[in-house]
């Protein structure tokens, strides 16, 4: 079975349009907004082995993974700064459900699972743009070959308007001091 082509741009006729922020070193990452979806290129997370550590029989995030989401904060708040269309896609993300899609590009196919970098990548990108995790309704993951240039190509978009918080029903527990009958 052959690999996965890497000739491929993550995001059909978007690679030409991303443009780097001109204050970055040429290393920095592409990066284009606009009112409903933000697209961008990071570093690829720490292994899952990595990214958590056991401190008194907790699991806590570790120093690795912490650094990580640090990076990664800087990266997107950066580059939303010199975005003119940063009000209007915050606004957007606040006030819909939200696509994220994620496009690994690994140095080997065969030594890290697909979904092992979902979860710091979702969260380190939720909590710098400010947006509760739960509007991410639907994911799409995808795994590649790059031996040169390992990364991670993700895009969040908006999709359906969310209800108000105050439409939106809260769960019904039932009451403790419901008789059950039999």
């Amino acid at each position: 079975m052959a690999a996965p082509s890497s000739h491929r741009p993550p995001f059909p006729n978007t690679r030409q349009t991303k443009r780097r922020s001109p204050n970055c070193s040429p290393t920095a990452p592409l990066v284009t907004i606009m009112a409903t979806q933000f697209e961008f290129v990071l570093p690829l997370p720490p292994s899952i082995n990595s990214q958590y550590a056991t401190v008194n029989g907790r699991r806590v995030l570790s120093s690795t993974g912490r650094r990580y989401k640090t990076s990664i904060a800087q990266i997107l708040l950066g580059a939303l700064a010199q975005s003119p269309n940063r009000a209007s896609f915050l606004d957007a993300a606040q006030s819909h459900y939200l696509a994220l899609s994620i496009h690994f590009y690994f140095p080997t196919l065969l030594r890290r699972d697909l979904d092992g970098g979902l979860k710091i990548a979702q969260d380190a990108l939720c909590e710098a743009l400010g947006i509760n995790d739960n509007r991410i309704v639907e994911i799409h993951l995808f795994k590649a070959l790059d031996r040169e240039t390992p990364r991670l190509d993700c895009m969040l978009s908006t999709t359906s308007p969310a209800p108000p918080m105050s439409a939106r029903s809260k769960p019904s527990r039932p009451s403790s001091n419901r008789r059950i009958r039999s």
